[in-house]
């Protein structure tokens, strides 16, 4: 559904109007297109306290030109390695280096904190990192112009290629106000091309529609041979999804107890990528909800994923090198009034990840991450009542809703075989929503 309070704030009369009552000004994103793949402009990197990172071949490799403060008017980028700050007093260093510059980055630009990991054992290190943290969340929240601002904690610039690489595109236009954390990748980055996913095949359930059809298509543009899956109710929209994108259909209900066996026994060559994108909502307060509602919702949003992941990782399905990306919900971070069910479902999914990514990784050679969307444009939130539906969309740093785009090229980055030490992870997709941290 299009955004008209958006496009009425692009006018000379709408942004008169909306800045005199003080009302959201959001700004048109920039997200990738085939014409325009990469932020336009320079960008600035920046050091608070002492790094050991080696992070000019990284940023090179971005293909966005790398200067300092002074070498641009307008940097689409500035990239601020605090890696080495340690105590309270370097924080001014962080002051010092963002202040003369914040004001002219550009219009959907992007700022990235680089961080360390907190030290259990120097405190004063652990509450200076900590404190990079809520910087950046409150920096995200006022920069405004669709500009984000991300926080990544990191020891190796080498291993977080492929998340600055995404963190500094227009692939990431909804995402902000994140602190993801890179580990160390266990094979070492691969090389990969403008094709990383070549040669891989990827599931997506729920993938004839909506958010899981963009995720499909993402995949299919990055290379990969997408098999769709969906009830059978939808087959003709799998099929034709599939076609589309020169992959295959697989109808079947995610419920059943031997779907993964199922799914097993059709990609008997391997899976390289599993996404858990199927779910579904029954909304309505927990005392006018029957057990029907909330059974049903945890099966298909929770259980489902629990018993395919278990069975395709007990089979040996998912190839080592595979990555698995599940779909969490702010709902399930911040809670949402009438949706006791989902909630519940999509924290749980949150809890997977975090408990079953090591183990996966040491026993499998798979990451497991989770992406949580916000207000996203979908026919679903399109139904939401008009009001509600407005401070949906509003009540984000982006002031706008994100589309199933934004959810499909981080989905894509979490897949991407260079995100080997991107695991454990669960990164809002919401714009920076106002609720929840």
């Amino acid at each position: 559904m299009a955004d008209r309070y958006l496009r009425f704030t692009a006018t000379a009369p709408g942004r008169a109007l909306t800045r005199r009552l003080g009302l959201p000004q959001p700004a048109a994103l920039r997200r990738w297109t085939v014409e325009h793949p990469s932020l336009t402009g320079s960008l600035v990197h920046l050091t608070a306290g002492e790094s050991a990172l080696a992070l000019a071949p990284v940023l090179t490799r971005t293909g966005l030109p790398v200067g300092d403060a002074g070498a641009a008017d307008s940097p689409a980028a500035v990239v601020l390695d605090a890696s080495g700050v340690r105590d309270v007093g370097s924080l001014a260093a962080v002051h010092a280096a963002l202040h003369p510059v914040v004001r002219s980055v550009a219009a959907s630009g992007r700022i990235v904190v680089l961080g360390a990991p907190l030290d259990a054992g120097d405190h004063h290190q652990a509450a200076a990192q900590q404190a990079l943290e809520g910087f950046v969340r409150s920096l995200g929240k006022e920069i405004g112009r669709g500009r984000t601002v991300n926080l990544v904690r990191l020891t190796d610039a080498e291993a977080a290629w492929s998340t600055l690489d995404f963190l500094l595109s227009p692939r990431s236009a909804y995402v902000s106000g994140q602190v993801i954390e890179v580990g160390a990748h266990p094979d070492g980055p691969p090389e990969t091309g403008d094709r990383p996913l070549a040669g891989r095949t990827a599931l997506v359930t729920g993938g004839a529609r909506g958010i899981g059809e963009a995720v499909a298509e993402t995949l299919a543009r990055d290379g990969a041979t997408v098999v769709v899956l969906d009830v059978p109710q939808a087959e003709a929209d799998a099929r034709r999804v599939a076609e589309r994108l020169g992959g295959r259909a697989l109808t079947l209900d995610i419920t059943a107890a031997d779907a993964g066996e199922r799914i097993a026994a059709e990609l008997p060559d391997g899976l390289d990528v599993l996404i858990h994108n199927a779910g579904i909502t029954r909304d309505r307060r927990l005392a006018n909800m029957p057990a029907e509602r909330w059974s049903s919702v945890l099966d298909v949003n929770l259980a489902s994923v629990l018993r395919t992941t278990d069975a395709l990782l007990a089979k040996g399905t998912l190839r080592r090198g595979g990555r698995i990306v599940a779909t969490a919900s702010i709902a399930g971070l911040a809670g949402n009034a009438g949706q006791t069910n989902y909630g519940a479902s999509k924290a749980g999914i949150a809890g997977l990840v975090r408990a079953l990514a090591p183990r996966a990784a040491a026993e499998h050679g798979v990451t497991v991450n989770a992406v949580a969307p916000g207000f996203i444009e979908t026919r679903m939130t399109a139904a939401v009542p008009l009001f509600i539906r407005e401070a949906g969309r509003r009540m984000n740093s982006l002031a706008q809703g994100g589309l199933p785009v934004d959810v499909a090229e981080t989905t894509a980055w979490l897949a991407h075989p260079a995100s080997g030490a991107v695991n454990g992870q669960v990164v809002r997709v919401c714009g920076q929503s106002l609720l929840g941290a």
